[in-house]
C-alpha cells in the first residue's frame, strides 16, 4: 500500500447532543469505567472520574439494587445482568445465529482464529470468535470493540458502505494508529476499500497487532447489503504463500457464500 508522509489530521468527535441528561451520563461511566477496569473501589472511582464519593455512591447504589452492579469487600463490578442483555443483542438476527456457526467452522478448518464482525455507531463489534488448535490469543472477545480500519474483518464492512457513509465514520471515529501498519490517511482508506471491491476479500497485515494477519470477507443480505464480515487471523509467519493468498480466501469466501445464501432463503426447512 502506497504510504504519504503526512499522518491524518482527522479529529474523533462525538456528536453534541445537549438533550442529554447529566445523571445518566454519570451513571454510564460508572459503568464504563468499572467494565474497563474489570471492578474498582468507590474511591478509586471518584478519583478517576473527578466527581464526588458521595455522588459516585448514590450512583453504584442505584445500579447495585438495579442489578446492574455487584459489591464485595468494598469493590464493585458490573453484573452478570449484562450477559443477558449481549446475549439478546447477539440473536436478535437471524443471519448472526447462522455466522456463529460459520465461525466454528472456519476455526476449525484453518486451526486458527476465526471472527464475525459487526458495525454499530461507527465501530466493529466481535459478535462471534473461536480458535482452531494452533490459534494465538489476541485481546479480543465477544462485545469487544474494534476500529474499523485497522481489521480485515472492518476493512471488509468499509469497502462496502457508500462512501458517504465511510467519511461520516471517519470523521466521527478518526484513524487511529494502532501499530506503524495501520492505515492511517483517508485517501489511503479509500484507496484500500477500491482494491478490496476488486478482489473480493480484504488483507490486514499488521494493522491491529504487529506480527498479526487476517483475511476478511463481508456478508450482505438479501438487498446487497453488508451486514458485517468474517475473518480468519494468524501469526504472519504462517500466513504466507499460496495459503494465505489464494486457499485461505476461498475458504472464507465459500463459508460468506454459504451463510448469504442462508440469509436469503432463511425460511428454507433446513435453515
Amino acid at each position: 500500500m502506497r504510504r504519504r508522509n503526512k499522518v491524518c489530521t482527522t479529529v474523533s468527535l462525538e456528536k453534541s447532543h445537549p438533550e442529554t441528561v447529566k445523571s445518566a451520563e454519570t451513571a454510564f461511566d460508572v459503568l464504563e469505567l468499572l467494565h474497563e477496569r474489570n471492578g474498582a473501589r468507590l474511591t478509586d472511582l471518584a478519583d478517576d472520574l473527578g466527581i464526588a464519593k458521595s455522588t459516585v455512591h448514590r450512583h453504584l447504589a442505584t445500579l447495585e439494587k438495579r442489578g446492574y452492579v455487584t459489591a464485595e469487600e468494598s469493590v464493585y463490578r458490573t453484573s452478570l445482568r449484562f450477559l443477558d442483555f449481549g446475549e439478546r443483542a447477539r440473536t436478535r438476527e437471524r443471519a448472526y445465529v447462522l455466522a456463529g456457526q460459520k465461525v466454528n467452522q472456519l476455526a476449525e478448518q484453518t486451526n486458527e482464529r476465526a471472527q464475525f464482525i459487526v458495525e454499530e455507531n461507527g465501530e466493529g463489534v466481535y459478535v462471534h470468535r473461536a480458535t482452531g488448535s494452533n490459534a494465538v490469543e489476541t485481546d479480543t472477545r465477544i462485545g469487544k470493540r474494534v476500529p474499523l480500519h485497522a481489521s480485515a474483518a472492518g476493512l471488509a464492512i468499509l469497502a462496502h458502505l457508500p462512501r458517504s457513509r465511510v467519511e461520516e465514520i471517519v470523521t466521527r471515529r478518526g484513524l487511529p494508529r494502532l501499530t506503524t501498519e495501520t492505515i492511517t490517511d483517508r485517501e489511503d482508506l479509500l484507496e484500500e476499500c477500491e482494491r478490496i471491491r476488486e478482489r473480493g476479500f480484504s488483507v490486514n497485515r499488521h494493522g491491529y497487532v504487529m506480527g498479526l494477519s487476517s483475511i476478511g470477507v463481508s456478508v450482505h443480505d438479501r438487498n446487497d447489503q453488508p451486514i458485517g464480515a468474517f475473518s480468519v487471523s494468524g501469526p504472519s509467519h504462517r500466513m504466507k504463500g499460496d495459503w494465505f493468498r489464494t486457499q485461505l480466501p476461498d475458504l472464507i469466501l465459500g463459508a460468506t457464500n454459504e451463510l448469504e445464501l442462508k440469509i436469503a432463503y432463511s425460511g428454507a426447512s433446513d435453515v
